[in-house]
């Protein structure tokens, strides 16, 4: 085991964040475990490693359920932070069964494979308008003219939350998601506290009206589920549509400016997917492996394990290096080429066990569409600048992408 110090890992160097692959690189040949002390975590960048460890039981995405902060020999977060953590900690992602179980169990109903294929027109015609107006401007920022509004809009209407009221929506989820980056600033915490604070009396207020009015969206849904004895408090209805907001965007967005991007510096494959559309599918799975919107996914240790010989006591946090699993040369085929031919693709960007994506065939979806309509409607589009990347680690994307047609 190496110390991470001696490495070049440093998720707060703008030219590692730029390009973290080489550091992984070094990280992955210097052994399947390294303490990495800035963060009190144990990074673990191997697929291998990762893949299970996604899947075992002894580690949870809380403690909570078995320990107090005292126990688990952690301090509890900041009176002040209060209002981040109660919507955080409701939210199925950093629950764990049963409770896990019960949300989730009332959630996937409404991301059926029938479901979530009835959406396919509605996303399909959505994107093609998206596409159709940054065209007729002859270019603009495809990050906020096309890869933020679909998505966006794309949960907004399975939540029933009224058109007028969606460009709130991402601020807030960007204020939030700050809260996910390693050690976050106080500013950050202070920025994501009113963030939580607004979204949830905006979605308390939206409970209230659809217990009133109800119609046919998933809000209205966890409503009647609760009505006919499949308990949800209010405070987990809250914490779930957020939840399904921010996560049912946040890595489309991410993922389609990437993806992009990566297609930009890589000629030859975006002449190749020009030449061929049947390649959309597999051209959404590698771009999603190479260059992975998100980078770090952390565990709790609630149980002792061991790694290659190193025993992780409970209580500590293990960081799994998505980035790093999916450039795993041992599972990938020449990992830093980008070929949107691959066929062997078993990349981790959704994640894996109980918390898999839940909207991992809806995001396809979304990515699928509106690379499609950009290959049919804008067949010479290209980068117009260079572009700006965000200085986040943990959720890898760009400020935008200005292109031309």
């Amino acid at each position: 085991m190496a110390a991470v110090s001696d490495l070049a890992f440093d998720p707060w160097d703008q030219a590692f964040v730029a390009d973290p692959y080489p550091a992984y690189a070094e990280l992955r040949e210097k052994g399947r475990v390294h303490y990495y002390e800035p963060t009190n975590q144990w990074l673990v960048p191997h697929h291998a490693d990762v893949a299970t460890l996604l899947r075992d039981r002894r580690l949870g995405r809380t403690y909570q359920h078995r320990f107090t902060h005292e126990e688990f020999g952690r301090t509890a977060p900041p009176p002040g932070q209060e209002p981040f953590h109660t919507l955080n900690d409701h939210g199925m992602l950093d629950l764990e069964p049963p409770d896990h179980t019960r949300i989730r169990r009332l959630v996937s109903k409404a991301f059926t494979p029938r479901t979530v294929e009835r959406l396919k027109p509605y996303v399909h015609a959505l994107a093609d308008e998206l596409v159709a107006a940054l065209v007729a401007a002859g270019g603009g920022d495809l990050l906020a003219d096309v890869a933020e509004p679909l998505p966006v809009a794309v949960i907004a209407e399975m939540l029933g939350i009224p058109e007028s009221d969606r460009a709130q929506l991402r601020p807030w989820s960007a204020d939030i998601c700050g809260m996910y980056e390693l050690n976050p600033s106080e500013e950050t915490a202070a920025r994501a506290v009113r963030a939580s604070v607004e979204f949830s009396e905006y979605l308390r207020e939206l409970i209230a009206a659809r217990r009133r009015e109800p119609g046919e969206d998933l809000v209205s849904g966890l409503i009647a589920a609760h009505d006919e004895g499949d308990r949800l408090t209010e405070q987990e209805m809250i914490s779930t549509a957020v939840l399904l907001l921010n996560a049912g965007h946040e890595a489309t967005v991410n993922a389609t400016v990437n993806g992009w991007w990566a297609l930009f510096r890589n000629p030859d494959q975006l002449a190749a997917l020009r030449a061929d559309r049947s390649l959309v599918p597999s051209a959404v799975e590698e771009l999603m492996r190479y260059d992975t919107p998100l980078q770090l996914f952390e565990r709790w240790v609630l149980d002792e394990i061991e790694i290659d010989g190193t025993t992780i006591p409970r209580g500590a946090e293990i960081a799994m290096l998505f980035g790093s699993a999916n450039h795993d040369p041992a599972v990938f085929a020449a990992p830093d080429r980008l070929d949107l031919t691959r066929d062997d693709n078993p990349h981790i960007s959704f994640s894996a066990g109980i918390h898999y994506c839940i909207g991992a065939p809806l995001a396809r979806i979304e990515l699928a569409a509106s690379m499609t309509a950009l290959l049919e409607r804008a067949p010479t589009l290209a980068l117009a600048n260079e572009l700006e990347r965000k200085p986040n680690f943990v959720i890898r994307g760009l400020k935008g992408l200005i292109v031309t047609i």
